[in-house]
């Protein structure tokens, strides 16, 4: 296979990047990615609806111990390690967002990272680059279309995840230009979600989806790595990622521009709700208001919601949304969010806690929500949002947020990050030891410097780390 134009453009920047090309923000927020997905992973191993049946899968069926599978106690072999760990990056969605396009950059991507870092002892340097690599494609790839996917019926955050992921092994594993375009074209042949799980209220599929994309993108590394042939144009080709999945329309520019100079990972966001990036915008307000007015549940006669198309599939069918049956879809309720934070004034995952679905109180208020479609809203404006709250004394409350708290206009600090990981790490399945967990932690945050992190990647299995000497490597 010889690639020519994108294809073999994208594909030769992710075989020659180098650590030296990414800006000391992006490496920033790489680390805090790592150890927030760390930390998310952790805690699904426990409360993410249907992980538990993807471990179980991987440890009936076997494999040699190459990667740990984070929260359960065993290892297994790097691609059923992958598939389970996968299913947990999204499980609680609480991982962070690219708030300019419909993408999860970093949820498939580094649950291959993880466990290539296992199985070929990789540097600290050669695992920052790939996820680095791995996000700006995602990032670059949602940035450049011009509609959105989901219209035809597409869910675009594990179909673009895919070739993060593909990329990020790609690197890792050392493919050249022409393996890692092969790559990408094994992950094309693979690559779909549909959005009709999206009309059924019990299907857990949403929150464990990133299953599938990131087992495809290691298993079309692995496979191109073994000289097993793809075909050019996956990118731009007539019957290529955009022709098949967004009517052709998309901005190539966006996917070339400064390539290699700038990677969009600076700018993700960071979740300091377990809910859908869409309906912090919501919590925000909701939560703002309630404190400044000293609001109670029974003071509200209505609540409208005014968002673009990415929200209204949060709120539509509002019979669902207003009653959800599962937590992923009470996490994909803008009705149910809203509702939660004006009746308790927080928003944790233990506020999606089987028990607390049926909240009467909640429940009561959400029934009392509207959605208001902003017909100028674009897909960079999936994050902002609108809250009206009309009062039963006539009087009429509203707040827009246009940058919801995590987003890099409004950021939340590393040591906010570090507690979430701290506390997401302890409600694993079989969590690790706080010393552990404080060794992976400081490993993470400053894992440039380090030779040989895999050691550290013990406690996600629950086993003690038992080597605490790293090689330093070398400063950039």
């Amino acid at each position: 296979m010889t690639a020519t134009g994108l294809t073999a453009r994208l594909a030769a920047h992710i075989a020659g990047a180098r650590l030296e090309q990414v800006s000391p923000q992006a490496l920033r927020m790489t680390r805090l990615s790592l150890l927030d997905a760390l930390g998310v992973t952790l805690a699904a191993s426990q409360l993410g609806e249907g992980v538990a049946a993807f471990a179980e899968v991987a440890r009936d069926t076997g494999g040699r111990p190459e990667a740990g599978v984070i929260g359960f106690g065993f290892r297994t072999s790097s691609l059923a390690a992958v598939l389970v760990n996968g299913a947990g990056a999204h499980a609680l969605d609480f991982e962070d967002a690219y708030d300019g396009a419909p993408i999860h950059p970093n949820a498939a991507c580094v649950p291959v990272a993880v466990a290539l870092a296992e199985r070929l002892d990789a540097s600290g340097p050669d695992i920052l680059t790939a996820l680095a690599v791995g996000c700006d494609l995602v990032c670059r790839l949602g940035l450049a279309l011009k509609v959105n996917p989901d219209e035809a019926g597409w869910y675009p955050p594990p179909i673009l995840g895919a070739f993060g992921a593909a990329a990020t092994a790609a690197r890792l594993l050392g493919l050249d230009a022409a393996q890692t375009a092969a790559a990408l074209a094994l992950t094309l042949n693979q690559a779909t979600a549909t959005a009709q799980f999206k009309t059924d209220p019990t299907s857990t599929l949403r929150g464990v989806r990133d299953a599938f994309p990131a087992h495809a993108g290691l298993l079309s590394a692995l496979l191109a790595k073994r000289g097993v042939s793809g075909f050019d144009g996956v990118f731009e080709g007539k019957a290529g990622l955009f022709t098949l999945f967004a009517k052709g329309q998309y901005d190539e520019a966006v996917l070339t521009d400064d390539l290699g100079e700038r990677f969009h990972g600076e700018h993700l966001s960071f979740k300091p709700w377990p809910s859908c990036r869409g309906t912090h915008a919501f919590i925000e307000a909701a939560l703002d208001l309630r404190e400044a007015h000293d609001l109670a549940p029974d003071m509200i006669a209505q609540i409208i919601m005014t968002g673009g198309g990415v929200q209204r599939m949060l709120a539509e069918p509002a019979a669902q949304k207003q009653a959800p049956l599962t937590a992923i879809d009470a996490k994909f309720s803008l009705p149910f969010t809203t509702a939660l934070a004006l009746v308790h004034g927080v928003v944790t995952l233990d506020s999606y806690a089987p028990g607390r679905l049926a909240d009467p109180a909640v429940l009561a208020l959400a029934a009392r929500s509207t959605f208001v479609l902003n017909p100028r809203a674009t897909l960079r404006d999936a994050a902002a949002g609108a809250l009206t709250l009309v009062l039963r004394s006539g009087q009429t409350l509203t707040r827009h947020i246009a940058h919801p708290l995590g987003a890099p206009q409004n950021p939340i600090g590393e040591s906010q990050i570090v507690a979430k990981f701290q506390d997401c790490a302890a409600r694993a399945f079989r969590p690790a030891s706080d010393a552990d967990l404080a060794t992976l932690s400081e490993t993470v945050l400053s894992l440039e410097t380090i030779a040989k992190p895999a050691a550290a990647l013990a406690c996600l299995t629950g086993d003690s780390i038992t080597k605490r000497r790293y090689t330093p490597w070398p400063a950039r």
